[in-house]
Order: C-alpha cells, then structure tokens, then sequence
C-alpha cells in the first residue's frame, strides 16, 4: 500500500518534532546518568522517550525505511545512554540485552495487538466496524484482514477497500499468528465474536 502524500508530510512533521523532544530527554538522561542505578534508567528511559516514540507510531507502517530510521537513531541513542555504553559500539546486543523491540517490529507488534484485540474482543466498536476477515481459501496464507475506508461527507463514493498486508509473526509467545508464507501450516485467524 502506497500511503498518501499527506500521511507522509504529517509523519514527516511528527517524527522531525519527535527527534528535537527526544534528544532533549535523552541529553538530560545523560546528565544524571551517574546517580541512577539501571533500573531507575531504564524506568525513566522507557516512561518518557518510549512513550513518545510509541504515541501513534502504526502511522509510520507504511513509510519507507529511510523515514523510520530517525526514529530508530533515537532508540540506538536512548539504549546506549541507559547502559552508558560509547557512541559508536553495536547496539543490537544492548537492545536484546534491555529486551527492547527495534522501531519497524515495535510498529508491527503494535499493529498486530491493535488488530487482534479489537477482532477478538469487537472493542473499540469505530475499529470493529472497519475491520472484516475474508474467509480462508485454498491458499498458504489462510485468512486476509480488510480495512474498509469511512465514507467521506460527500459520500458520492463507495467505502474503498484496503486489504493489510499479512506481517509475519516474529513474536512466539503471542496466541496468534498472522498470515506467514514460510510456515508449512496455515494458521486460521481468531473468528471475530458474534455480536
């Protein structure tokens, strides 16, 4: 799915504003470093620069990369502060080591959770009623999420379709799966509830 030249410029806008407030946060995080213990500095990492970077982010989904890796410079920037690790040392073992999902698998596991809460439990209604499962055919990929588009105030055109691309699960634990190419076995999608 193409996303749309507004989506993008608001993105844009947010992720440029999210960068400056970021830092700033992560420059002071810096500065009281040496009194905190870890904990302390991951709680404070994780309440104040994740939270922001989380707020809204399923808008990012459908960016190109190269937009998505500001935000990603952040994260490597916040976890090398919280374990006072140097500047140019890897960061992918001090992400495992804090437990902290990269940006691209923190905006699909959003996604993911968002959509299977609200097909599981029919809540938050506006989402439901959005939302609808194609039923399995004879393919791999079992099932196929729809994302039907509100009408606009005109309302000269009909609801357009927007079909979700299936992400591959990388999260085990999680009770479900989405559509995977590579898995031998189909998983079905949860039925949404009867109302």
């Amino acid at each position: 799915m193409v996303p749309s030249l507004t989506v993008i410029t608001l993105s844009l806008t947010k992720i440029s504003s999210l960068s400056k407030s970021c830092y700033y946060h992560i420059r002071e995080l810096r500065c009281i470093r040496p009194y905190l213990d870890f904990k302390a500095a991951s709680t404070i990492a994780t309440s104040i620069v994740h939270s922001k970077l989380d707020y809204c982010n399923s808008l990012y989904y459908s960016l190109p990369k190269s937009q998505t890796n500001g935000l990603q410079v952040i994260q490597n920037s916040l976890a090398r502060a919280v374990v006072k690790a140097p500047k140019f040392c890897h960061v992918t073992p001090i992400l495992k080591s804090l437990h902290w999902l990269k940006i691209n698998e923190r905006i699909e596991y959003k996604l993911l959770s968002v959509t299977y809460t609200t097909l599981t439990t029919a809540q938050p209604t506006y989402l439901h009623s959005l939302i609808s499962v194609q039923p399995p055919r004879a393919t791999r990929s079992s099932s196929v999420v729809t994302l039907s588009r509100l009408l606009t105030s005109r309302g000269a055109n009909p609801p357009e379709q927007y079909t979700h691309p299936p992400l591959p699960s990388p999260f085990p634990l999680l009770p479900f799966r989405f559509p995977c190419p590579f898995l031998p076995v189909p998983f079905p999608f949860p039925s949404p509830p009867s109302p």
